[in-house]
């Protein structure tokens, strides 16, 4: 009863997902009326968060967690107190690409009116679009993107290294323009926007905005493996979502 009650709760975190599943180990079971539980795991495939935000592979594992047991019965669990969880989320570089396409993310790259972008548009906003990211060793990707200005549209390129800040907000370190498949007419300007998209991305991705209901994440380290991007840390879980809502 306790493993599927924390099941459906888990579950409306999220907007789709293909499987959750909550194993929570409890010995003696005599135990569980006080309520006290030995460890509590949750397993996550496939699922999605906020509507556009896809991961491939989410786990949380706790050590002891204490919950009012009478809540069970009611169909809910509540925490006596937050506890910490050890996490892995994975991300696929194709639900990286479905991210910049979400309202949340778009809302970051359209209409900017940064100082160094109106100087080259003469005054008029400038936006980013059709962003594309492939994912490569050693916590490094490259970036392919569109910069729209008032007389045409401007492809760019950058290369740059993946790292954490402050355990909540990615960075792309060291990014390095790339003029392959850039017009040679157009490189000077296709440089200067690709400087000013990197400072754009990494003020956009901090964990706090994608913070689950009552679960706070934070990435100890990042690695990228083939086309998948993968990140540890821990969950600060300060109560479970009742299941009324999805996100």
């Amino acid at each position: 009863m306790l493993n599927t009650v924390a099941s459906q709760s888990i579950r409306h975190l999220f907007t789709e997902s293909e499987l959750v599943e909550v194993i929570i180990r409890c010995h003696p079971s005599s135990k569980l009326l006080q309520g006290s539980i030995d460890n509590f795991r949750m397993e996550g495939r496939n699922v999605v968060i906020r509507r556009d935000f896809q991961v491939e592979e989410m786990s949380f594992e706790t050590d002891a967690v204490s919950i009012d047991f009478g809540s069970v019965l009611s169909g809910n669990i509540r925490l006596r107190q937050p506890t910490q969880a050890v996490a892995q989320i994975v991300l696929t570089e194709a639900g990286i690409n479905h991210a910049f396409t979400a309202e949340l993310v778009r809302k970051h790259q359209e209409n900017l009116t940064n100082p160094e972008l109106v100087e080259l548009s003469g005054g008029e906003p400038v936006s980013f679009t059709d962003v594309n990211v492939q994912l490569l060793p050693e916590n490094r990707l490259i970036i392919f993107a569109k910069a729209a200005l008032p007389n045409g549209t401007v492809p760019i390129s950058l290369s740059a290294t993946l790292d954490v800040e402050r355990r909540r907000k990615l960075l792309f370190q060291n990014p390095q323009f790339e003029s392959e498949g850039v017009p040679e007419a157009l490189r000077g300007v296709s440089e200067v926007l690709t400087k000013a998209f990197a400072e754009i991305l990494n003020g956009m991705v901090d964990l706090d905005r994608f913070d689950l209901d009552g679960v706070m994440m934070r990435i100890n380290r990042l690695e990228t493996k083939g086309k998948q991007l993968i990140f540890s840390g821990y969950a600060q879980i300060e109560r479970f979502p009742k299941p009324t809502k999805k996100v």
